[in-house]
């Protein structure tokens, strides 16, 4: 489990490249987990199924825009102690 949403989401693009990779060589979704993503990442085969289907790099896009804004907010945020 990642520790927070912006690691998830980096794990699912690392997985997904994984898995773009070696369709193009030719392997099989089943082939990819079972060999390179069960043993490294440890996540069951609907975890992977459902990390594939995210659109994680929107996804990340997105937080960090967001993150980006509560950053801008606190910087403008009147503080009484320094």
């Amino acid at each position: 489990m990642a520790y927070n949403q912006r690691n998830l989401l980096v794990k699912i693009i690392e997985i997904k490249a994984i898995v773009s990779e070696y369709r193009r060589k030719g392997s099989t979704q089943r082939w990819i987990f079972e060999n390179l993503v069960k043993n490294q990442y440890h996540i069951s085969e609907a975890t992977f199924n459902n990390y594939l289907a995210r659109n994680a790099k929107r996804e990340l896009r997105e937080l960090d825009e967001k993150t980006a804004r509560i950053a801008a907010e606190k910087k403008r945020q009147l503080s009484l102690f320094l």
